[in-house]
Protein backbone atom coordinates (compact mmCIF):
# COMPACT_ATOMS: atom_id res chain seq x y z
CA UNK A 1 0.00 0.00 0.00
CA UNK A 2 1.34 3.38 -0.99
CA UNK A 3 1.35 6.40 1.30
CA UNK A 4 -2.01 8.17 1.32
CA UNK A 5 -0.31 11.54 0.85
CA UNK A 6 1.31 10.43 -2.43
CA UNK A 7 -1.99 9.09 -3.72
CA UNK A 8 -3.75 12.36 -2.83
CA UNK A 9 -0.98 14.39 -4.44
CA UNK A 10 -1.51 12.47 -7.68
CA UNK A 11 -5.29 13.02 -7.45
CA UNK A 12 -4.69 16.75 -7.04
CA UNK A 13 -2.39 16.74 -10.08
CA UNK A 14 -5.06 14.96 -12.16
CA UNK A 15 -7.56 17.68 -11.28
CA UNK A 16 -5.09 20.44 -12.22
CA UNK A 17 -4.22 18.74 -15.52
CA UNK A 18 -7.91 18.50 -16.37
CA UNK A 19 -8.56 22.11 -15.33
CA UNK A 20 -5.74 23.65 -17.38
CA UNK A 21 -5.75 21.23 -20.34
CA UNK A 22 -7.56 23.55 -22.78
CA UNK A 23 -5.54 26.59 -21.77
CA UNK A 24 -2.23 24.70 -22.19
CA UNK A 25 -3.27 23.37 -25.59
CA UNK A 26 -4.34 26.82 -26.76
CA UNK A 27 -0.98 28.35 -25.76
CA UNK A 28 1.01 25.48 -27.29
CA UNK A 29 -0.88 25.75 -30.58
CA UNK A 30 -0.30 29.51 -30.59
CA UNK A 31 3.44 28.92 -30.07
CA UNK A 32 3.57 26.49 -33.00
CA UNK A 33 1.72 28.87 -35.32
CA UNK A 34 3.59 32.03 -34.34
CA UNK A 35 6.44 33.19 -36.57
CA UNK A 36 7.77 36.08 -34.52
CA UNK A 37 10.44 35.07 -32.02
CA UNK A 38 9.48 37.81 -29.55
CA UNK A 39 5.84 36.69 -29.52
CA UNK A 40 6.90 33.07 -29.09
CA UNK A 41 8.98 34.10 -26.09
CA UNK A 42 5.98 35.94 -24.62
CA UNK A 43 3.78 32.85 -25.11
CA UNK A 44 6.41 30.64 -23.44
CA UNK A 45 6.33 32.97 -20.44
CA UNK A 46 2.53 32.59 -20.29
CA UNK A 47 2.94 28.82 -20.37
CA UNK A 48 5.47 28.97 -17.54
CA UNK A 49 3.07 30.98 -15.39
CA UNK A 50 0.62 28.07 -15.27
CA UNK A 51 0.95 25.77 -12.24
CA UNK A 52 3.72 23.18 -12.53
CA UNK A 53 1.38 20.35 -11.55
CA UNK A 54 -0.96 21.19 -14.43
CA UNK A 55 1.49 19.56 -16.82
CA UNK A 56 0.42 16.02 -17.77
CA UNK A 57 4.03 14.81 -17.70
CA UNK A 58 3.99 15.12 -13.88
CA UNK A 59 1.25 12.50 -13.49
CA UNK A 60 2.25 9.09 -12.21
CA UNK A 61 0.44 5.90 -13.16
CA UNK A 62 -0.76 4.19 -9.97
CA UNK A 63 -2.68 1.02 -9.20
CA UNK A 64 -6.36 1.77 -8.57
CA UNK A 65 -6.45 -0.61 -5.59
CA UNK A 66 -3.15 -0.16 -3.78
CA UNK A 67 -1.73 3.05 -5.26
CA UNK A 68 1.48 1.22 -6.13
CA UNK A 69 3.48 3.20 -8.75
CA UNK A 70 5.71 0.35 -9.94
CA UNK A 71 4.68 -2.73 -11.89
CA UNK A 72 1.71 -0.91 -13.41
CA UNK A 73 -0.19 -2.48 -16.32
CA UNK A 74 -1.84 0.22 -18.42
CA UNK A 75 -4.31 -2.14 -20.06
CA UNK A 76 -5.93 -2.91 -16.72
CA UNK A 77 -4.94 0.08 -14.55
CA UNK A 78 -3.63 -2.16 -11.79
CA UNK A 79 -0.27 -3.35 -10.49
CA UNK A 80 1.26 -6.75 -11.20
CA UNK A 81 0.24 -8.11 -7.78
CA UNK A 82 -3.44 -7.46 -8.29
CA UNK A 83 -3.23 -8.52 -11.94
CA UNK A 84 -1.96 -11.93 -10.86
CA UNK A 85 -4.58 -12.36 -8.12
CA UNK A 86 -7.46 -11.30 -10.35
CA UNK A 87 -6.25 -13.46 -13.25
CA UNK A 88 -6.14 -16.54 -11.01
CA UNK A 89 -9.67 -15.82 -9.79
CA UNK A 90 -10.89 -15.38 -13.37
CA UNK A 91 -11.93 -11.75 -12.87
CA UNK A 92 -10.06 -10.50 -15.94
CA UNK A 93 -11.68 -11.64 -19.20
CA UNK A 94 -9.28 -13.17 -21.70
CA UNK A 95 -6.43 -13.46 -19.19
CA UNK A 96 -5.31 -16.88 -17.99
CA UNK A 97 -2.25 -18.45 -16.51
CA UNK A 98 0.24 -19.71 -19.04
CA UNK A 99 1.40 -23.31 -18.84
CA UNK A 100 3.80 -25.14 -21.12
Amino acid sequence: MSKKSLIQKNVKRKKLVKKFFNKRQFIKNAINQELSLAKKFHLHLKLQQLPLNSSPIRLKNRCMFSGRPKGFFRDFGISRHFLREMAHEGLLPGVFKASW
